[in-house]
């Protein structure tokens, strides 16, 4: 702690040095009908940065970048490092007494692992560990982080979300899911206060299947995940590009670990270049194309938040630039609409 201490303090002087041009401040969404105000571009806290790799240093620095672009939402998750980004969260924000909404997730924790994870006694030491991990009274929103759809089916796993806001310990409760299916079976439930999706230029399914709209009908925030879809949005990305073997973009690129909707939008690598190809004018500018999908991520009223992560804290600047660009045009929305339906929906894989 002292350690992370001293860096932060000299890392805030670079980061706002590194950053002299910071962008406007976000606007805010709120969460729900009668939930908080949030940023609508948060801080997804998976990165590698933040849970041991590089350094805690970035770590530091993309948190700071963020609070000053006046980020208000971080998701993070128990399995994230097994506790590392929420300790890390948790501690920077002690140190510099920001209280944002912090979002969490259970479910996928490896001990014990499926399917004991979804009973209540577990499922109760695993949120109890991040609610101490975040030094937190009671947790702002717990998400089921991606839990087997026979598990949704059952409902048991809500019952136990239930019990645990009752309880004091979680204040909402929320799901992470993997496919429109699993997220209508979650707006079943009127309490449900968020879906955390993964929506996207390349994973319109969100969108054109209705569930957005059904999300508003129900009064449940929308939390979009990947909106850059591993990387390839933002026109960086080529054949040669080499990923650490750690890296689900190595290792789960055709599902073999989990759902491979999570790894390039569910698409074969060679085939989602060619497609970014045509759809960068489509967005403008190249060098914006990050920004620009961003936006049309945030065109969609229903979407409350959109949280991309980020490995440098430039990123987390440029990602936040999103929200001060203005709206894509109507034509602009429905050419990427038919290029999607068209040229891309048919080899998006998971995509149900």
């Amino acid at each position: 702690l002292v350690l992370a201490f001293i860096l932060e303090r000299a890392f805030s002087a670079v980061a706002t040095s590194a950053m002299a041009a910071p962008p406007p401040k976000l606007p805010q969404r709120r969460l729900g009908v009668s939930g908080p105000m949030v940023s609508s571009v948060g801080l997804g806290c998976m990165s590698r940065s933040l849970v041991g790799a590089p350094s805690e240093a970035e770590a530091i620095r993309i948190l700071h970048a963020a609070l000053d672009a006046g980020v208000t939402f971080f998701d993070t998750a128990d399995v994230y490092g097994e506790g590392l980004s929420e300790q890390r969260v948790a501690a920077f924000l002690q140190r510099t007494g920001a209280t944002p909404f912090v979002a969490t997730k259970c479910g996928r924790f490896p001990r014990p692992g499926f399917p004991e994870n979804f009973g209540f006694d577990v499922m109760r030491t695993h949120v109890l560990a991040s609610r101490e991990r975040l030094g937190v009274d009671s947790l702002d929103l717990v998400q089921l982080h991606c839990v087997p759809p026979e598990q949704l089916e059952r409902g048991a796993v809500f019952e136990h979300l239930r019990r645990l806001r009752d309880e004091g310990v979680l204040r909402n409760w929320g799901a992470s899911v993997e496919s429109v299916a699993e997220a209508d079976r979650c707006l079943q439930e009127s309490d449900c206060a968020s879906l955390q999706i993964i929506f996207n230029v390349l994973r319109q399914t969100p969108a054109v299947s209705g569930l957005l709209d059904r999300a508003v009908d129900n009064a449940t925030a929308v939390i979009v995940r990947l909106p850059l879809a591993s990387g390839l949005l933002s026109g960086r990305m080529t054949a040669d590009r080499k990923f650490a073997d750690d890296d689900h973009r190595s290792y789960n690129r055709d599902g073999g670990a989990f759902h491979v909707g999570e790894t390039f939008a569910g698409l074969p690598l060679d085939r989602a270049l060619r497609i970014v190809d045509d759809v960068g004018p489509m967005l403008g500018e190249k060098a914006a194309m990050a920004a620009a999908s961003l936006r049309w991520i945030l065109d969609h009223p229903a979407v409350t938040t959109v949280i991309p992560g980020a490995t440098r804290a430039e990123q987390v600047v440029e990602n936040c630039r999103a929200s001060a660009m203005a709206p894509l045009t109507a034509q602009s929305h429905e050419r990427l609409r038919s290029y999607w339906a068209a040229d891309v929906q048919p080899f998006v894989r998971g995509n149900d």
